[in-house]
């Protein structure tokens, strides 16, 4: 019987379905066949692997495609100017942010049903395009394999028009195997050991934004991803870039991470060892709120730092004082739609999210001194919660 993963066999199936070849970087294949060996590592079926195969080949066919798009409709002459960023870590009110930015009538930002299947344009697509329908479909999908990811994350209601990270734009890279790309696979979440390029990273995170731009028009990109580990390569891509920074108590944040990284795992693979997803995401939460303070750019003049508190008692006052730092016109059509999707879009709508500093790996006390100089850094109290 043939090895449905088989790394050439793979790459030569998508080369026949698209009758294309040109995969966009000369270390791609390489790499691909890093990522399947990572993939194979999972352990899986039969059926398991056959799925996998077929998860593969539409993201390979998916990059060619892309690659191809941007030759012939010359979309590298699309200028991607003055984006908006929101960054921090896992937990921190990104996503609300991001939300209320994307609401804005003059900005544009990622939708996943145009980065699940990227090709041809988005902007050239008509309003009955499938592809709406199919994001909408395979959101539902997604939400029934994983039906307490809509506790942690009830923004997974707006289906094919939800708000993908950046980081979703570098799925058919593999250089990130996330859950969004990967639900059908019986596999828990790769949270290491695939190669990083960021310049390589960014090259592909801008050439996305340029097909999904071209033929529309022109708006400011508000966008998401947790970009703090990789700045010099983020601002070299773009140099006139505003960054929200959001911070949060780090030990609120881990905790809310293992939880809902333990409810994805369980979705995605029937069963779940909490205790392992609490030192997975434990030690992963410690070195990142670590590095913030060791980041040569984390001062960046184009980085504006928030606390969590302080959105959470004025989410609307927030952007509009990031506004005013990047230079951008606050209008009363963006103010109303921000106000409207807080009082239509509760974020306990799915039922309420519940975590504890109990699942934390490690003494709380201690971890609380050991933030300690994050805390003061940024001005943060010890968040209480009931």
């Amino acid at each position: 019987m043939a090895d449905p993963l088989d790394a050439t066999a793979l790459l030569a199936a998508a080369e026949s379905a698209t009758g294309l070849c040109d995969w966009g970087d000369p270390t791609f294949t390489q790499r691909f066949a890093r990522a399947v060996e990572l993939i194979r590592g999972a352990n899986m079926n039969a059926e398991g692997e056959r799925i996998a195969a077929m998860n593969i080949h539409w993201l390979l066919s998916d990059r060619l495609r892309f690659f191809d798009d941007h030759l012939k409709y010359g979309l590298d002459r699309e200028l991607i100017e003055r984006p908006l960023v929101v960054t921090g870590e896992p937990r921190s009110g990104t996503t609300l942010l991001h939300a209320l930015l994307s609401v804005d009538p003059d900005a544009r930002a990622l939708r996943f049903w145009e980065v699940m299947h990227p090709s041809p344009p988005p902007g050239l697509a008509k309003p009955d395009d499938p592809r709406r329908a199919q994001a909408d479909a395979e959101w539902r999908e997604i939400n029934a394999r994983l039906p307490n990811w809509l506790r942690s994350h009830p923004y997974n209601d707006m289906l094919g028009d939800g708000l993908p990270e950046d980081e979703r734009t570098w799925a058919f890279d593999f250089r990130v195997l996330t859950p969004t790309a990967w639900w059908r696979v019986p596999m828990g979440m790769v949270v290491g050991g695939l190669p990083a390029d960021p310049p390589a990273q960014y090259r592909i995170h801008r050439m996305m934004l340029q097909a999904i731009q071209h033929g529309r028009p022109r708006k400011y990109w508000v966008l998401k991803g947790f970009h703090a580990t990789r700045f010099p390569a983020f601002f070299d891509c773009y140099p006139d870039v505003r960054v929200l920074y959001i911070h949060r108590d780090p030990v609120q944040s881990i905790a809310s991470r293992i939880r809902m990284a333990a409810d994805l795992t369980e979705g995605l693979t029937g069963s779940v060892d909490l205790a392992a997803q609490a030192k997975i995401h434990t030690a992963l939460g410690r070195a990142a709120f670590h590095a913030i303070l060791d980041n040569t750019m984390i001062d960046d003049p184009r980085i504006h730092h928030v606390r969590y508190q302080d959105f959470v008692a004025d989410q609307v006052g927030t952007i509009r004082r990031f506004y005013e730092f990047a230079g951008h016109a606050w209008t009363s059509a963006a103010e109303a739609a921000m106000r409207d999707y807080l009082a239509g879009n509760r974020g306990d709508r799915h039922g309420k999210f519940l975590y504890s500093t109990e699942l934390i790996d490690g003494d709380i006390d201690a971890l609380h001194e050991e933030f300690a100089p994050y805390r003061e850094r940024f001005g943060l109290d010890i968040e209480k919660r009931r």
